[in-house]
């Protein structure tokens, strides 16, 4: 018998699967991770200007996959998939989690003005507009404004995460104005102290805020017997 939840982390990259593990050993070492790897993902998204009936079938297929394996969440870490991650949760009677919504949520509740440091344009619109669903729900006057930090995710993707993590904060060091700054994507999040550094305002990351509601709506689920969601 499970005496911890299993929660399913898709990726579409190997970048983005360090720092959400180390946000589980953080803030909940005891849940049960299933790491679902198809690294085909990413580059197939790079190549199409918005996700495709085909990308979308495999991200449900995906979900459907850690349903079968008895996972009670999914979690996906790749910030490029929103809509069909959408689709993919009224497949299942677990929660599916895309990358950002807590973030958002919890940058939303801050203030009115959010700066999204991004690294993988193809998932810039998506994410706006996916902040921009949540404001309209939660506060219709917050607004974002992105800012894509150049060769950073190729330096990471190379293996240079300290470059990474410096484009990261060079592009941070310049903000103002701002009530919150959100770094995009989990793979962005391996800049969080380095961005600390150089800024006054809160830094929010995807990683930390997703592992965060996880465990809050597990929670609710085991006080109710794991009923509808």
């Amino acid at each position: 018998m499970k005496t911890q939840p299993r929660i399913a982390l898709v990726h579409a990259t190997t970048i983005a699967m360090d720092p959400i593990k180390q946000a589980f050993e953080r803030a909940w070492p005891e849940a049960d991770t299933v790491n679902i790897l198809e690294d085909s993902l990413s580059p197939d998204r790079a190549r199409q200007a918005d996700i495709t009936d085909e990308l979308a079938d495999r991200i449900v297929a995906l979900t459907n996959y850690a349903r079968m394996i008895g996972s009670d969440a999914v979690l996906f870490t790749c910030s490029a998939f929103g809509r069909a991650i959408e689709r993919a949760a009224t497949t299942v009677d677990i929660p599916v989690l895309k990358p950002n919504e807590a973030m958002f949520v919890a940058a939303i509740q801050k203030g009115g003005r959010t700066a999204m440091l991004y690294t993988f344009p193809p998932a810039r619109e998506g994410m706006e507009v996916e902040f921009r669903e949540e404001a309209e729900r939660l506060n219709p006057s917050a607004e974002i404004e992105s800012f894509l930090v150049k060769g950073a995710i190729e330096a990471v993707r190379a293996g240079d995460a300290q470059t990474h993590n410096t484009l990261v904060a060079e592009a941070a060091a310049k903000l103002q104005g701002f009530d919150a700054i959100t770094l995009a994507h989990f793979s962005t999040a391996r800049a969080l102290k380095a961005v600390q550094a150089v800024t006054d305002i809160p830094v929010l990351t995807s990683p930390d805020a997703a592992v965060a509601k996880l465990r809050r709506l597990l929670a609710r689920a085991d006080q109710t017997t794991r009923g509808a969601w």
